[in-house]
């Protein structure tokens, strides 16, 4: 190449080859001028943000926790390195790049959507969720919910979406824009692969099983997404010796956020298990399930060194994977904002000292709505143990056999015409288990959050023996509600009783106003506390 202005500088000679002489060939010299190999520096595509698209995240918050590697803000935001082209958590052990060159987001579908790939030191798919969404955002929890369980994909409408959740599908697709940083056709995208980033590198399971269990069409479309997405084939990313566990079942680790109060849970948990269906031992849950066609067992239990649980799950068809591990971190409450509900409910001088000796106290939820609508209303005046054997009963009765030897817990078909007074039920509650059965088996979303926590509680009401009191308890552990609070509860007022005299429920309902909106948890806070047990004796859900 010549200078600049000036005149061209003459072509360098070429050195000629040796020519080849041999019988019967001849050779040709052919001068071939090749540019010099130059060092291709990586440019990232202009499309991708180079700056942090979300206004809320504080960038300068958000680099401090990155150097410091604070485990608080795990899964509160991903960093992702334009120099890389990779996103990772804020606790990922490898060097700290330099500020200039991080992008922040609120969660690994954003940074997956913007071409960024996940880092495969600090695995981004480990990151515990943070549910800290509420109010219109509340519409974006469920949302992610469906989309985890596997019950909406890419492949079909948003308007699809939007309708179950009782939204216009532009409406939906701006919460996302605002809360989540991506579509929910790209989040669906981006779960899906982390999904099967985690079997591959957790379990010992076949490609051909994983591409089905994680949603894709073909092991084709498998392969292309995870060679696209991470660099290399799904084999590449498999851990020799991950995902071993007895009896040929998956292991997989379920993260959660910290502090995280296990034994509380558990013991909340083996006080009302159900005889056939669900026992605590050892330390460990387990339970049989039945999802969509598909029968298996789980057994969770913590892991070692903290962090995460450890969970076990044999199922008969590996397609409803994804919806029984989302149903697990429902059950277990895995994604609760415990940091933030402890600071809020620490400032009322009751609860102060309740949540400094169980930081991270988490709500029990339910392994299926259903089954814990009916457990409630079982549970309407009675102990504890009382509600507990005739669950055991109607479970014997009309429940199913699972192949591993448990009960599955019977639908709403079962229990919509079934004489439960012969399992010792009085009519007027097996009128209610009968009426309950009825509207679920009619209307498949009842049981699905739907409009606001008062909205909610006047729907469940509606049916016959079910008052507010159970319809709060439903909603708190069902639905998920965080505000829902049973302010007629013995227990809760026998906590706030004042020389022998508790208060009315209007009155501890003001009470709880500066409670909000995570009401369930003070709530949680006051039974385990109560000298009965974690619970009210006289009603024992």
């Amino acid at each position: 190449m010549g200078n600049r202005g000036g005149p061209a500088a003459p072509p360098r000679p070429l050195r000629p080859l040796p020519r080849i002489s041999a019988p019967g060939f001849t050779s040709r010299v052919i001068q071939v001028r090749k540019r010099l190999a130059t060092r291709r520096t990586r440019r990232h595509d202009a499309r991708v943000p180079t700056r942090t698209p979300d206004p809320a995240l504080d960038r300068e918050a958000c680099y401090r926790a990155l150097r410091t590697r604070d485990a608080r803000f795990d899964g509160r935001f991903y960093t992702a390195v334009l120099s890389t082209g990779i996103f990772c958590r804020p606790v990922c052990p490898a060097r700290t790049p330099r500020a200039e060159h991080c992008v922040f987001f609120p969660s690994a579908p954003a940074a997956h959507a913007a071409g960024f790939r996940p880092c495969l030191r600090c695995r981004p798919e480990l990151a515990p969720g943070v549910a800290g969404w509420r109010g219109t955002a509340n519409t974006v929890s469920r949302a992610l919910a469906l989309i985890a369980d596997g019950a909406w994909n890419e492949d079909q409408d948003v308007e699809a979406l939007a309708e179950r959740l009782g939204v216009g599908g532009r409406h939906l697709r701006r919460l996302f824009a605002r809360h989540v940083g991506a579509p929910p056709v790209a989040v669906a995208q981006a779960q899906r692969v982390l999904f099967a980033k985690r079997l591959v590198a957790e379990t010992a399971m076949p490609m051909a099983e994983v591409a089905l269990a994680s949603g894709f069409g073909s092991v084709r479309r498998f392969n292309d997404a995870m060679r696209r997405t991470f660099g290399r084939p799904p084999r590449g990313l498999r851990r020799a010796g991950e995902g071993e566990a007895p009896g040929g079942a998956i292991a997989l680790r379920l993260a959660h956020t910290a502090p995280y109060q296990w034994a509380s849970l558990l013991a909340f948990l083996g006080a009302r298990a159900i005889p056939g269906v669900e026992q605590v031992v050892d330390g460990e849950y387990r339970r049989t399930v039945a999802l969509d066609g598909a029968v298996g067992s789980v057994a969770v239990r913590a892991a070692p060194g903290g962090g995460h649980l450890l969970a076990a799950i044999r199922i008969s068809r590996v397609a409803a994977l994804p919806a029984v591990v989302g149903r697990l971190r429902r059950l277990l409450d895995l994604d609760a904002d415990a940091q933030a509900i402890d600071a809020h409910l620490a400032r009322d001088r009751s609860l102060a000292p309740l949540v400094a000796a169980r930081p991270g106290l988490r709500v029990p939820g339910a392994w299926d709505p259903f089954e814990l609508a009916v457990r409630a209303i079982l549970g309407q005046q009675v102990s504890v143990a009382a509600a507990r054997t005739l669950a055991g009963r109607i479970a014997a009765a009309c429940g199913e056999r699972a192949p591993g030897g448990g009960l599955a817990f019977p639908g709403p078909e079962r229990l919509a015409g079934a004489r439960l007074d012969r399992v010792g039920l009085t009519r007027a509650r097996a009128a209610a288990v009968n009426a309950l059965a009825g509207a679920v088996a009619g209307d498949a979303s009842f049981l699905q959050p739907r409009g606001d926590l008062e909205e909610t509680v006047a729907r469940l009401a509606e049916l016959p023996g079910i008052g507010r009191w159970t319809a709060q308890y439903v909603a708190m552990r069902a639905l998920r509600e965080p505000d829902a609070f049973p302010d007629s509860d013995l227990g809760l007022l026998r906590a706030f009783a004042r020389g022998g005299i508790r208060p009315s429920p209007a009155t501890l309902a003001r009470r709880a106003e500066a409670w909000r909106p995570w009401r369930a948890y003070a709530a949680m806070h006051l039974w385990t506390a109560d000298a009965g047990g974690p619970a009210p004796r006289r009603k024992g859900a």
